[in-house]
């Protein structure tokens, strides 16, 4: 919980058009349980409320109404940093209750997002679990993962680190409308290929699949990620719940006006007639004939070019607990 607000503001350095204004925010927790089968790890981080990338479709918005700002703009230009996250994570790394479980970098916003730049509150934190030998999974679509690289290469070497970076389009033009201040494609698979040439686990999201403006790409994009190195590809399903929905198709209606039907109509036949979807595997997957058509692609795609290729497992068996500046080994 947040208990009190500083802020400052400054100029997004990658649109200086928009102005974002930083919180500094003290939570009493940073390490939040995940209960979700559709997660395969069970705790995450994520050192930021609100996103600067301003991804039309993504679901965290629906948290920024929570602390009193809209899911529009708000969540992209408002922005919650949680100063003492570090502090919070290396007390819950020396507790008698922690037992090193994987931890999942972001799964809400993005922990690289801009303002990491200033702050290096994810940076820190991967410090912490390099020091305490704790597992991490990183989600991103920012490449400046790529300034981490000298911890993920030293906790890659004990097998404890796995990257997913978030890609939905090998078109930048349609990149721009839709992730307006995200990474560019080319800087992404950049980010892939640098990922991989350091011998990396990289795992590739083509997220969100959005019927009738990506879905043709699923072919390009397998083939483009696999001669990059990457070690495997996952794709989740546009889902529209709550003031998403309302977002999206004002987006469409704005951006792609003769598509609006279509692409509403598409993804409401992938979530069982309705546009939002927050059942338990399905909501991420999608159902009905359209899905299966995806998953065909999907399936053959990965076939042809990723058969052989698998993401490894995290190693759990190195954990060690710090206290005092002393090692506890249980």
């Amino acid at each position: 919980m947040i208990k009190t607000h500083d802020h400052e503001v400054y100029l997004d350095e990658d649109n200086p058009s928009q102005k974002t204004k930083y919180l500094l925010t003290h939570p009493k927790t940073i390490v939040n349980k995940i209960n979700s089968p559709d997660i395969k790890m069970n705790y995450g981080v994520n050192p930021y409320q609100g996103c600067e990338h301003g991804c039309v479709y993504c679901y965290a918005r629906n948290t920024h109404p929570y602390w009193g700002y809209s899911a529009g703009l708000e969540f992209e230009s408002v922005i919650m940093v949680k100063a003492s996250a570090p502090a919070l994570l290396a007390k819950k790394l020396s507790s008698k209750s922690w037992k090193g479980d994987p931890i999942m970098f972001s799964g809400n916003t993005d922990c690289y997002q801009p303002i990491e730049r200033k702050y290096k509150l994810t940076r820190q934190m991967l410090e912490l679990c390099l020091t305490h030998k704790n597992p991490v999974g990183i989600i991103t679509k920012n490449s400046l993962l790529l300034r981490d690289l000298d911890i993920i290469e030293e906790m890659n070497q004990d097998q404890l680190v796995m990257v997913s970076v978030s890609l939905n389009t090998l078109d930048d033009a349609f990149r721009q409308k839709l992730e307006p201040r995200a990474s560019s494609v080319k800087t992404r698979l950049l980010l892939i290929e640098k990922l991989c040439e350091a011998g990396i686990p990289v795992n590739v999201m083509f997220s969100p699949v959005i019927p009738g403006l990506n879905d043709h790409e699923v072919f390009s994009f397998i083939k483009t990620i696999a001669d990059l190195g990457a070690s495997s590809a996952k794709y989740i399903m546009v889902r529209l719940n709550a003031d998403v929905k309302t977002i999206f198709e004002d987006w469409l209606a704005k951006t792609f006006p003769n598509k609006k039907k279509k692409v509403m109509n598409l993804i409401a036949a992938a979530h069982g007639g309705k546009h939002s979807d927050s059942r338990f595997k399905t909501r991420m997957s999608g159902e009905g004939k359209y899905v299966e058509s995806i998953n065909q692609q999907f399936h053959i795609a990965m076939k042809k070019y990723m058969h052989d290729r698998q993401m490894p497992e995290l190693n759990q068996s190195l954990f060690r607990r710090y206290k005092g500046g002393q090692l506890d080994l249980f």
